[in-house]
């Protein structure tokens, strides 16, 4: 897991959003990483140092002068343990404060002596966000390398309406594992992976389409970001939120992935086809909305264009195989519609527990000479990274 067994210090500043580091806090201990909290004195006015003590079961930092362990000087014995600083919620006040180089805390001494990678999650009222010397202190720090997530735009704690939320816990923890791989196994790659279901339609209403979620499309591109590729998510998904700093392009029709997936692909190293793209589309799609009358509706389908040959030739390229019978035979046909294939994914969406909707896959890989790997059910995460670690060896071949 990407953050199992690393040293994050986060920090937490005076701002009501402060409740919500809690929860931050408890996942990143939960992913396994080994979490140091420092509080500002204006922190402390909102959440208490025993909630973080008890999530993370360390000590917890609130002063230069009141040490809580018996290193010498700990902010040193912090920064230098640190892979990663993150600030969240982060005041108007402690960015002003690092922008400056002031050491008069626990938390902007830690970071003056860290030369970890620093993650600020802002959190304050829009007016205090918009204000011209936040925005120069901003960008300031910008410049120096500091890494920003957020703010979210909604409701202030003041009533207003706009910029200065916190961002949501799942676009932070985004945000770290992709700070945390830039230096991962597959920093220097561009993939490309396609997710969901496409969409055929039939009227400007209704549409021909599948029951893949994009799950698995969503879950290769976030273990590919978590080991420092760049990816591009080519996604027919609607229903899924957009995975922190993944290239997100939308894509409803089979022609509309084509044309995305060959595009983003120019520029390659591999082409995961995750997706389920539509065997047949409506021959004349209506250009009004069919009304519902006496006689039965008789359609004729056509068949949908196969692009995946069309795909540049260096590529290391992946594909699924969604079956309900046969599945390994019929995997191994995908080659004569989808042309070379370094790996074929297949998986019985028939089963309850893998599949289309659901969190858990179970599938088999097969790769170039027809051997098969058949993986356990696991998350689709977990079979996502299995898939990569075929990949990897499959991409270092190519560049020698």
């Amino acid at each position: 897991m990407p953050l199992a067994g690393k040293r994050i210090v986060l920090g937490v500043c005076g701002s009501i959003a402060a409740y919500k580091a809690a929860g931050l806090c408890s996942k990143l201990v939960q992913a396994g990483a080994e979490v140091d909290v420092i509080l500002t004195a204006s922190a402390q006015e909102f959440i208490t140092p025993f909630t973080f003590r008890s999530l993370t079961g360390r000590p917890v930092f609130t002063s230069m002068f009141e040490p809580v362990t018996d290193q010498r000087e700990e902010h040193v014995s912090l920064a230098r343990a640190a892979d990663l600083i993150l600030i969240a919620p982060a005041s108007a006040s402690t960015i002003a404060r690092l922008t400056y180089g002031l050491a008069d805390d626990m938390l902007s001494l830690t970071v003056l002596a860290s030369r970890a990678p620093v993650l600020i999650a802002p959190a304050m009222d829009s007016q205090m966000w918009e204000a011209p010397a936040t925005h120069e202190n901003v960008e300031t720090l910008k410049r120096r390398g500091v890494n920003f997530v957020g703010p979210a735009v909604g409701r202030l704690a003041s009533g207003n309406v706009g910029a200065g939320r916190l961002e949501d816990t799942e676009t932070i923890l985004g945000a770290v594992k992709a700070i945390l791989a830039r230096n991962g196994d597959l920093a220097g790659y561009r993939i490309v992976v396609s997710a969901g279901g496409t969409r055929e339609p039939l009227d400007p209403v209704r549409f021909i389409g599948n029951r893949s979620s994009g799950k698995m499309g969503y879950a290769l591109a976030e273990a590919g970001r978590d080991r420092g590729a760049h990816v591009t998510l080519v996604s027919a998904s609607t229903g899924l939120p957009a995975p922190y700093g993944v290239d997100l392009v939308p894509a409803e029709t089979v022609a509309d992935m084509r044309a995305a997936v060959l595009a983003a692909s120019a520029n390659a190293d591999a082409l995961i086809m995750a997706a389920g793209v539509s065997d047949f589309r409506p021959a004349e799609p209506a250009p009004e909305k069919l009304k519902k009358g006496a006689a039965d509706l008789i359609l004729q389908l056509v068949k949908t264009e196969d692009f995946f040959h069309e795909a540049p030739g260096h590529l290391v390229k992946v594909a699924f195989a969604a079956e309900t019978q046969d599945v390994i035979e019929n995997a191994r046909r995908k080659p004569q519609t989808h042309g070379r294939l370094d790996l074929i994914c297949a998986n019985d969406v028939s089963a309850t527990d893998a599949g289309f909707g659901a969190d858990t896959n179970r599938v088999s890989i097969i790769d170039a000479s027809g051997a098969v790997e058949e993986l356990p059910l696991l998350s689709k995460y977990e079979v996502a990274q299995r898939i990569l670690d075929r990949m990897l060896p499959l991409l270092r071949e190519k560049r020698r």
